[in-house]
């Protein structure tokens, strides 16, 4: 081991040496390297204009969550038989291997807890979920949908399919909503909302980068509208309310309006018991015009058909609310594009469509892309106010205002840095992405700190400033990679995304390793020369004003001049 310390020792001193030549040579050249090293790391902030912007970086969890919908009006059992071909054509595209299982969930929840607990999108018998796990060691995940996304719309022509998250992480930063952009119309009239809305659609679709659009409410549900003749109702002696309420106990129950019980003796359960003609039963028009409809006593039973007129109706698959007003819903999806430029785009096209909107109704855009936004700037805030809060502290310590300043002269570098780190690794800014930056601020301001300090003290000294910031460099170059090193080495794993779901933090990693690589050099070369500058100017200045001011009273020297 006193080998192995004696050699690597020996090769640091050579280190150290050759970095004293460079910084000497550098202090006599001030202006020059001072000035083209803060103009690169002022030129390099630019390139976070071309980074683009995510919440947080997505994650291949293997899961594919596929939804199928059908015509409006569909039934169930062709639903399923839909179902079962695009199963094939999921085992044709997906090789066994990475195959693991496929589930399919069908038309609405069984209970109204699990739809308001869903963010499945389903608002009828037309409506499938398929759901494909994926086996470990599979192929990227986006591969397949890909493949999907782009084979079945050919395969299967009328049928709507969209992608919505599948892991539990971008589910959670959606909020519920089962797409990262959700533009809303909220008004009244929704008949006008609606062809606005499809207009926009078509727009929508044309955008790099936005896929699986897709309005979530359809205003073309097949029904059978049945008007009431009140004369005829009346002569019989009944009521409107006698034949709605007849008409909805048969078809819907009366768990609703009129919740009944029975305790079983035998097992002391209790169970609901709900009053309701069987589904198999109603299988026809006739059927459901020989509903007897009667108000109890002794009025006697008529049936449905001798008091009502069925006609074909539409009306809407499903209805959706926003602070009570009626909204129609398009939903965008991001694949192979930053989520920030593909809003921004939206954004231009929701502007264009907000002055064709009717009086009373507004456009709005929701979903992750405005969290996103509120993010940034909080984190932007939060980087500012860590450098101010820094500076001010280094103030308190020092009771300096100009050496905390020269401290931070760092800080441009790091943040060039991390603009060189994520654009070289294309990764776009997220939230990792600034958290890491932040970090980075702290590691890089205790780096200058303790350059700085030991000038501090060389000056005190009687030391020349070029020979404080020397000596300041010289000294200091073993704690400062020793620091920055350690920090670096510890994010390298974090880096390369190792481990399930490792694409998470990666960012935070990157930006952590290229920002502190860039302070390092400027806590050894740049600072140095800011600190020598600085000083050099206050003792010139100093030593100017001391030869002006002569004792006894002796005029300066350009008076005597005069």
């Amino acid at each position: 081991m006193q080998r192995v310390y004696r050699g690597f020792d020996a090769q640091f001193e050579r280190v150290r040496a050759n970095y004293v030549l460079v910084l000497s040579t550098l202090l006599t050249r001030r202006l020059f390297f001072g000035g083209a090293f803060l103009g690169f790391c002022v030129l390099s902030c630019s390139l976070f204009f071309f980074l683009g912007r995510d919440f947080f970086p997505s994650v291949d969890a293997g899961l594919i969550r596929l939804h199928m919908r059908m015509p409006t009006g569909t039934r169930i059992e062709e639903t399923a038989r839909t179902a079962d071909e695009v199963e094939k054509v999921i085992r044709e595209l997906v090789p066994a291997h990475d195959l693991a299982t496929i589930l399919d969930n069908l038309g609405l929840p069984y209970s109204g807890i699990n739809l308001s607990y869903s963010n499945a999108g389903t608002i009828g018998t037309l409506d499938g979920e398929i759901q494909v796990a994926l086996a470990s060691d599979h192929r990227p995940t986006e591969e397949y949908v890909e493949r999907l996304r782009l084979e079945l719309p050919k395969r299967f022509p009328g049928i709507e399919f969209f992608f919505q998250p599948a892991d539990i992480v971008t589910q959670i930063l959606n909020f519920g909503l089962p797409a990262a952009i959700d533009v809303q119309i909220a008004g009244a009239n929704i008949g006008q909302n609606y062809e606005l809305m499809s207009k926009l659609l078509t727009q929508v679709r044309q955008v790099p980068g936005a896929v699986d659009a897709h309005i979530e409410q359809r205003l073309d549900q097949p029904t059978l509208a049945l008007d009431m003749d009140r004369t005829r109702i009346q002569q019989v002696g009944l009521s409107a309310s006698n034949v709605a309420q007849n008409v909805l106990v048969s078809l819907s129950g009366s768990a609703q309006t009129a919740p009944a019980f029975w305790l079983d003796p035998k097992n002391g359960v209790v169970y609901s018991v709900a009053v309701q003609s069987p589904q198999y039963r109603v299988d026809s028009l006739d059927t459901l015009m020989r509903t007897p409809v009667s108000a109890g006593g002794a009025n006697p039973t008529q049936l449905l058909g001798n008091l009502v007129t069925a006609h074909p109706a539409i009306q809407q698959a499903i209805v959706s609310h926003y602070n009570i007003k009626p909204v129609v819903d398009l939903y965008v999806s991001v694949d192979g594009r930053d989520l920030g430029s593909v809003a921004a785009e939206v954004e231009r096209l929701v502007a264009q469509v907000r002055p064709q909107l009717q009086r009373g109704s507004d456009i709005t855009i929701r979903g992750q892309v405005t969290t996103m936004q509120s993010s940034f700037i909080g984190l932007g805030v939060g980087l500012v106010g860590a450098i101010i809060l820094v500076y001010l502290l280094i103030v308190v310590n020092f009771q300096s205002w100009l050496d905390p300043f020269i401290i931070i002269t760092a800080l441009p570098a790091a943040l060039a840095g991390i603009a060189w780190t994520l654009f070289i690794t294309a990764t776009t800014l997220s939230v990792p992405a600034l958290t890491g930056a932040i970090m980075t601020m702290g590691v890089a301001t205790a780096n200058s700190i303790l350059l700085v300090s030991f000038a501090r003290q060389r000056l005190a000294e009687g030391s020349q400033p070029l020979a404080a910031a020397l000596e300041a460099g010289a000294t200091r170059i073993r704690p400062v990679l020793m620091t920055a090193l350690a920090m670096i080495i510890g994010m390298i794993p974090m880096a390369l995304g190792l481990g399930e779901g490792g694409e998470q933090n990666a960012p935070l990693g990157r930006a952590t390793i290229g920002g502190l690589l860039f302070a390092t050099v400027s806590t050894l070369f740049f600072v140095p020369l800011v600190f020598a500058s600085v000083h050099r100017f206050l003792e010139r200045r100093a030593a100017g004003g001391a030869a002006g001011h002569v004792p006894g009273g002796a005029p300066p020297a350009a008076s005597s001049s005069e």
